[in-house]
């Protein structure tokens, strides 16, 4: 019985993942996420120009 509890803490102990925070990670990712930012916000952009282009284009005078 003991080597059965044994073997069962040792395979909770194994299945645990440590997460650490690491600063300098973080703040070098930060670069991108604004990079992905900035994209999503020129690609809304030129949605919103392309769909007044075409009500502009199409629209009765």
């Amino acid at each position: 019985m003991n080597l059965l509890s044994n073997a069962m803490l040792f395979a909770t102990a194994s299945a645990t993942q440590d997460i650490f925070f690491e600063l300098g990670n973080f703040i070098h990712s930060l670069k991108y996420m604004g990079i992905g930012m900035l994209v999503i916000f020129v690609v809304i952009g030129i949605i919103i120009f392309a769909i007044n282009l075409i009500n502009y284009l199409f629209s009765e005078r």
